[in-house]
């Protein structure tokens, strides 16, 4: 199998499109998290920036190409990365509408590469987290077993209309996990990117 020297590159993926949204928030600090590593390189990805339809393609781009010009300049976005880091909101014990269309939008662009997610809310979105590698099994993608979990006390410390303290706060108890999370996530990045050169 090829040796990978290359760092991976690493998309952080804001999955939530609300005018009200808190998902600023986590992402600026986990962009700052993972920036701070030498081992990763990483890009915002913000959903709003990109004006995806819903879902109305014939099929799936695994099958025939997608007629949307959004959609196709997402698919082209995507393909430049080896791993993603998503910024999960919990709507209704799930993930958003905007990131289930996104996820949908594209096929073999996720295919054979990790993620990793940080999620946020009561329960620290753990749910939305949940339905999330389901739906990235379906991709062929790999989760990483750790994820960060800003639930609880934790949340309502920072969330606005309650704490609206900074994320400092409370990162002493975020670290662990974030640390956890990305090494796993360079590992399968490594791993899958030297496999796909090999299959290449």
């Amino acid at each position: 199998m090829p040796t990978i020297t290359a760092k991976p590159k690493i998309a952080l993926v804001i999955g939530s499109t609300r005018a009200a949204r808190f998902a600023d928030v986590p992402a600026q600090w986990m962009l700052k998290q993972a920036k701070a590593r030498e081992d990763m390189e990483v890009e915002l990805l913000d959903l709003r920036d990109f004006n995806l339809p819903f879902f109305d393609e014939v099929a799936s781009n695994a099958f025939v190409p997608s007629e949307s010009p959004e959609a196709v300049r997402w698919q082209q976005t995507l393909a430049r990365f080896d791993g993603f880091i998503f910024v999960v909101a919990e709507y209704n014990h799930s993930l958003t509408g905007a990131l289930k269309n996104a996820l949908d939008h594209a096929y073999k662009e996720w295919g054979r590469k990790p993620f990793t997610a940080i999620g946020y809310g009561g329960v620290g979105a753990a749910r939305a987290i949940e339905q999330l590698r389901l739906i990235g099994i379906e991709l062929q993608m790999v989760s990483t077993h750790a994820a960060v979990h800003i639930g609880g006390s934790d949340f309502f410390t920072i969330f606005p209309a309650v704490g609206n303290q900074p994320m400092e706060t409370i990162e002493k108890n975020l670290l662990p996990s974030v640390k956890t999370s990305l090494d796993e996530l360079v590992w399968w990045a490594k791993a899958t990117m030297a496999a796909r050169a090999e299959a290449a």
